[in-house]
């Protein structure tokens, strides 16, 4: 019985270590962001936090699935783009684009 709860426990465990993965990279003018860039990903009500590396590498690890956003807080301003949160781990890669004065993620 104690096995048969171990078993339980470690399927749940590693299943739950890969719900809604989201990482990647965002440069501007073929330049990593600086690191330490705060990135927000808001999924189902909730909101999960990471920070760029300094390759312009974000991780941010969702356990809620489904449509949601990305926002890099960068030069003041607070860029948006769509990401999906699944069972697997989903890579978004963003270049910053300025246009009309304001900073836009556009996805590579």
């Amino acid at each position: 019985m104690k096995l048969l709860a171990c078993l339980v426990l470690v399927v749940l465990l590693t299943s739950v270590a890969s719900a809604g993965e989201i990482f990647g990279t965002i440069v501007e003018a073929g330049k990593p962001i600086p690191q330490g860039t705060k990135i927000e990903v808001t999924v189902g009500g909730q909101t999960y936090t990471g920070a760029t590396d300094n390759l312009g590498t974000y991780h941010v690890q969702a356990t809620e699935k489904g449509k949601g956003t990305l926002t890099a807080f960068y030069k003041d301003q607070k860029p948006v783009a769509e990401v999906f949160s699944i069972e697997k781990a989903n890579r978004y890669d963003y270049t910053v684009e300025t246009v009309g004065g304001k900073l836009e993620l556009k996805r590579k």
